[in-house]
């Protein structure tokens, strides 16, 4: 129960991440899942995929389908709505964040 209700907590905080990276450079599910496990999180493509694809239904990213290697790829980029989300974001974020380590 531990698990899965960090689990819960982090999502909005990957929605973030995934913002955040996608910022700074074009990102795809496979170089985003590897992010992610560089950070110590384990999540499924069919818990990734779904998040980029709201994302982009809230005009947070936009996709582009680029043909690498002879496979297409689709990479995901920050829109101007996005960055302003992630802006306010990161100030809320900050502001829970030092609240928790106050003492």
């Amino acid at each position: 129960m531990v698990k899965q209700t960090l689990r819960d907590f982090f999502l909005g905080f990957i929605k973030i991440h995934i913002l955040y990276h996608a910022a700074k450079e074009p990102i795809y599910g496979q170089k985003f899942s590897d992010e992610l496990k560089r950070h110590g999180y384990e999540i499924s493509f069919g818990t990734l995929y779904p998040i980029f694809h709201k994302l982009e239904g809230k005009g947070l990213l936009i996709s582009k389908i680029k043909n690498v290697n002879g496979k297409n790829r689709k990479y995901y980029t920050i829109t101007k709505k996005g960055n302003d989300v992630l802006n306010e974001a990161r100030i809320q974020a900050k502001e829970l964040v030092d609240e928790l380590f106050e003492n």
